[in-house]
Formats: C-alpha cells, structure tokens, sequence
C-alpha cells in the first residue's frame, strides 16, 4: 500500500512538473514593436529580422506595429498609458520625450555600448544619461542623373557655383535640374555650409537670421525663383526620391534610404552619388539617426530590453543595414558595410563633418515656421530678409520657455569617416 502510495504521489508529482512547464511555455510574453511604415523593402526586412528574434525567443514574441502617421499614433499611444514597449525615437524629438518622461534611460544595460559612433550615442544622451541605442544613421550626400549630366557635359558639382550651373545646364521643360523641397531637413545643410546655424550651441537664442543664414537662404531659394529647381509637388512627385527616380530631376539631396527604391523601382536611371557642393565656408551635410527607446511606464522592461539588444547587436543591425537603407551604428560593422556598398562612400564619408539633427523641446513650430516660409520665398509672396526674420521671432519664443534645454546644435564630428 505504501508503495502504491509513494507512485501515486510521484506521478501526481511528475504530472505537476509537466503542466506547469505547459503553462509557462504557452503564456510568452508579447510586446509591441512600434515604428513608422516605410517602403515595402524596408517593412518587409525588419517584419523578417522580428520573426528570427521570435522564432529563437519563444519566450517572448513581438508584434510588429509599423503606421504611416507614426508622431500622432505614438502621441496618442502614450497619453493613453498603455505605449508600445519598444518604438522608435528620431533624435529631433528625444529632448521632448525626455521632458515629458516617456523614455526609460537603457544606455546602461546596453551590450557594448562603446562600440556605437561617439557622436550617434551623443544624440541619445542627456544629463548625463544614454537613453536609447541608434539603430542606424543616415547621410545627405546629392544624386546626380549621369546620362543628363553628361549630356551637359559636365562634371559632378562641387562647389555652390557649379551645382547652379549644372541644374541651369540640365534643366529642360520636362525635368527639372534639381528638385528642392520647403524643409528645414534639406536647407539646413546649406545653412552650415555658408557657416550658419539655427541656434546659438546652448539654445539660448535664434542665429538663423545671419549674413550667412541669408546668403543660404538666397542661394537655395534662388535656384528655384530662377526656374532651375522645382519642388516635388510642382512635379507630381510625393518627395525628391520619386522625381529623380521618374526622370523628372537631374539631382536631389537625399540620403541613402533612396538607393533600394532606385534599385528596385527605378532600375533603368543611372546615376551616382557625390558628397554634398561645398559651401562658402567649406563642407557640411546632416546626419539623422534614430533609436529603439523602452517605454518609461511599460509593463515588459526586461523583455524589451533583451529585443533591443538584439535589433542594435551585431547580428541584427548587419541583417537590417544590410539592405543599404542606412548605415550601422557601431564601429566594428563599418569596414563590412563599406565592402558591401562601395559605391555609397560618400555617405559615410559626410559623417565626418556632419551636424546632428537635434534641437530643443517645442523645435516642431520652427520647423513648421521654416518650411513655410520658404515655400513663400518659392511662391514670390515673402523676400529672404522676411522669411529669416520670421523665423528668428518664432524660434526665440521657443527658446525663452524652453530655456536652453540640453541638446545643442553642435557640429557632429563622427568618427564614422574611414
């Protein structure tokens, strides 16, 4: 009887174990991945790297959740108190996440975090604190239609003067020669080449409206009053990407992100790419990265931390930057990088004298500011004097109540250059 007893138990024992390894197993912890729809290359690449970390982490499985209007949605996602575990941060809008206590600082727990580009863990970092990890970083560098250009018998601009000569040159009444969008994003560059800035480093006050601030303005604003540039819109085009791609622009000034479309959707366009004309204070271009942040009030801290390390770890960051939509973040994938795409070295060779794509919390009404005034310096209805004024005024009243929130404007000397 006794040892009917002492099987029974083991058994009931045995039975226990196994219903409740059952029970663990079948109760995962799920996340929300969440980022902004891009094209369907880029969509359909990172769906793949989330199903290789869930396929080898059945203990936890993440949703992907990629939307068009990503600012709104993810605005909304965290005033409901329920935000996406994990979810993109673009350096422009950390220092206001930060403010508003949405970030959780992961930069400590982050596998080999030296081995990210100094500049890059920089636009992550404030008070002290790393924030997110980079998942990868862009450049602009200008994308020039060789056919046209040789039909122009020209050479790839260098300097100001010849990238108006060669829009001049290679503009026809069916393309443009070089298509320019009303954004602070594409103007910027132009700005620091001139030897301007938008703000003083501390943010404390509005530089913009400068001799050197108007003598970009005239010069980017210029190329379209005198009928050598048309914005994309003016084409029909949703952004330069897909003048350039359709033939209907010689040149535009984009990053990297536009080699797969190229590829892919507009495979007969030859073309290449050159660093950015040099300024009159030398050369300058942008370079704009985003994170992987960890929701500050989510409920799967340790989860999401272990995904994060996987999408900015050496194995996920090759898999995702492999596509040549942007380039990796860490130093040691560079070389690799570089092997793969020869022919995108400008890219990475902007970095070394790029400006970071950051600025103070409540920086959106400039940009807005920004964009729309140049498109009225377009449409002929404001001068450059006046669109620069302005500005200055919009932005001052963002900084008097911001106060000089950590951040700066400071030139991003990356050491990615090789």
């Amino acid at each position: 009887m006794n040892r009917f007893i002492r099987f029974t138990a083991l058994l009931t024992a045995v039975a226990l174990a196994v219903v409740s390894f059952g029970i663990v197993r079948a109760a995962p912890v799920n996340l929300v991945l969440e980022g902004w729809s891009s094209s369907p290359s880029e969509n359909q690449l990172l769906q793949q790297i989330v199903d290789t970390f869930n396929k080898n982490n059945p203990d936890i499985q993440v949703k992907l959740n990629q939307v068009p209007d990503y600012d709104t949605t993810l605005a909304k996602d965290l005033a409901s108190g329920s935000p996406p575990d994990v979810f993109y941060v673009d350096s422009f809008r950390l220092l206001d996440l930060v403010n508003a206590g949405a970030l959780e600082p992961i930069g400590d727990k982050i596998d080999n975090p030296d081995d990210f580009y100094p500049a890059l863990k920089a636009a992550f970092t404030t008070n002290g604190k790393f924030y997110c990890p980079p998942k990868d970083f862009s450049t602009l560098a200008l994308f020039v239609n060789t056919d046209m250009l040789a039909k122009a018998n020209l050479k790839p601009p260098t300097t100001w003067e010849e990238l108006e000569a060669a829009a001049k040159a290679m503009t026809t009444d069916k393309v443009a020669g070089i298509s320019l969008p009303n954004d602070l994003a594409r103007f910027i560059a132009f700005l620091y080449q001139a030897g301007g800035s938008v703000t003083d480093d501390n943010y404390t006050k509005m530089t913009i409206n400068s001799p050197e601030g108007l003598a970009a303005l005239q010069f980017y604003t210029g190329l379209y009053t005198k009928g050598y540039a048309k914005t994309p819109q003016d084409l029909g085009a949703g952004w330069p990407g897909e003048a350039f791609g359709k033939g209907q622009a010689a040149m535009v000034v984009e990053g990297n992100w536009l080699v797969p479309p190229m590829k892919n959707d507009y495979p007969n366009i030859k073309y290449s790419v050159v660093e950015l004309p040099a300024g009159p204070k030398g050369k300058a271009t942008m370079a704009f990265t985003v994170c992987y942040a960890v929701a500050a009030n989510g409920k799967n801290k340790d989860a999401s931390l272990k995904l994060v390390n996987y999408l900015t770890g050496s194995e996920g960051m090759k898999a995702w930057t492999d596509l040549g939509l942007a380039m990796p973040t860490r130093k040691s994938l560079a070389d690799g990088w570089l092997a793969k795409f020869p022919q995108l070295k400008p890219f990475l060779d902007g970095a070394a004298y790029a400006h970071k794509w950051q600025f103070t919390p409540g920086f959106q009404s400039v940009l807005d500011t920004t964009n729309n005034e140049i498109l009225s310096v377009f449409s002929g209805n404001q001068t450059p004097e006046g669109a620069l004024k302005t500005i200055e005024s919009v932005g001052n009243e963002v900084l008097s109540k911001s106060k000089g929130a950590a951040g700066g404007a400071a030139t991003m000397q990356a050491t990615a250059a090789k």
